[in-house]
Order: C-alpha cells, then structure tokens, then sequence
C-alpha cells in the first residue's frame, strides 16, 4: 500500500468516527429535555420518599410521649448491663482456682432455679404488674394476646400468667370457635395478665403508642395496669420430655 493510500484510509476512519460521535451526542431536543425532567423528579420523590420512612413513627410523638420511650430504652439498657455484670461475675468465681464447692454448688443451685423459673415448674414472686384486658364486644384475639406477651418479654418480664395458665417458651395461641385458647386451653375474659419484672417498665410497655393499650381500644375492649411492689406467678407447666431433640455433648465430656 502507498503512503497516498494509506493518508486517505487514516482520514476516512477520521471521519467515520467523526460521524458516530456526533451520532451519539445527546440533543437538546424536547424529547430529551422532558425525559431530563422527569429523571430528576423521579430522584427527587424517591430520595424525599426514603427520608420520609426514616423517621415516620416518631415525628407524630408528643414530647412526653417520645420522653417516656426514651426512658424505656435507657431502663432496658441499665437492666441488661447488670445482667451482663452478674454473669461476668458468676463466671469469674468458677473459673477461679480458689472457687470452693460449696460456692460451687450454690451457683448451680442459683442456676437451677433461674431455669425452672423460665420453664415454668415452680411458682414466683417478685415486683411486676397486673393487667387485666376486658372484652365485652369479643374484640380481642390471640395474635393480640400473643403481642401482649412479646412486649412483656421486651420489657424485661421473667415470669409471665394469663388467667392461671403459665406462659413459657413453647406457649401458643389459636382463635378457637369458643374463644382464645392458650396451648389449648380455654380462656375467656377478662384476661388477667400477670406479669414479674421491673413494674414501671413493664407498664410503660404497655401503655406505649400504638402498643397493647391502644391495641384493645381499637377492639373495642378496655385494658387496665397496675403496678405492683409484689405479685405472684402461681401457675405451673409441666415439662415433657422431648421426643426428638438430646443435648450435643460438649467437648470436655465427649
């Protein structure tokens, strides 16, 4: 090829890539300006509409309102601190080669108790509350009564009744064509929840916006709270033995 030939295919690839540039160059055309608008419309609604969800459900709280569940949370982060601090203790004190046994056996009692206390074999007292749900228009559920138990559980509850039927981990709830049924039995109101733990808290729990409280207004019922310097946790669960699960050995005895 001669250099005459090559300059001339140089200048026409020039020109090609000159003609698909300009080919692709965004004009200002009416098309291309709404679609300009319409993008940044869309951002804007999406990037205001994120902002909106952050902090909807808590711009409506009045200010006590938004005082009292603060002062739940810092109630609930005190309460699980001091927890975490016993438990670093107990640990300590069996770790140590000084640890005699009878300190030995009184933190294996001291645990003995804790778990039949959440599995429901024995009664306990302690400070607590006394809730009691009236239901004249047949508003309230399970699934309400199922809430009920989970906000005491966050709010700190050990030991948990409802209309003497003790409530554990493998607790449930159904609607029956009777009523509410709790682990298959029968309950009718008024339910009476009682519930041990620290009593403000757990009646701040309840009381709180959009909360049980308000839950059983909604159902047309009514629900009241009492706290308590003590109340008592009398009803018992009787624990069978799994059918299927057994504990993993743990590596020191395997």
């Amino acid at each position: 090829m001669s250099e005459q030939d090559g300059a001339a295919s140089e200048g026409g690839s020039r020109k090609a890539w000159h003609r698909l540039g300009r080919a692709g160059r965004p004009r200002p055309t009416k098309a291309n300006v709404l679609a300009t608008v319409l993008a940044l419309g869309l951002g804007f609604a999406i990037a205001a509409q994120v902002h909106q969800t952050s902090i909807e459900g808590l711009e409506d709280l009045r200010e006590d309102e938004l005082i009292r569940i603060l002062d739940t949370v810092d109630q609930d982060g005190n309460r699980l601190a001091e927890e975490i601090q016993t438990l670093q203790l107990s640990r300590d004190r069996l770790k140590s080669t000084t640890t005699s046994l009878t300190e030995a056996q009184q933190a294996a009692q001291q645990r003995l108790d804790s778990l039949a206390i959440m599995a429901g074999t024995v009664p306990a007292k302690g400070p607590g509350i006394v809730l009691t749900i009236r239901d004249p228009e047949n508003g309230v559920t399970a699934p309400l009564l199922l809430d009920t138990l989970q906000e005491l559980r966050d709010a700190g509850a050990e030991a948990v009744e409802i209309n003497n039927v003790r409530v554990v981990a493998n607790t449930y709830f159904t609607d029956d064509e009777g009523g509410i049924a709790i682990s298959g039995k029968a309950v009718t109101a008024p339910y009476v929840v009682t519930a041990i733990g620290d009593g403000s808290t757990l009646a701040s729990a309840m009381e709180i916006p959009g909360g049980v409280t308000e839950s059983v207004r909604t159902a047309k019922g009514e629900a009241g709270v009492e706290t308590k310097e003590e109340v008592t946790v009398s009803a018992l669960q009787t624990v069978s033995e799994p059918q299927y699960a057994r504990p993993v050995p743990s590596p020191t005895t395997s």
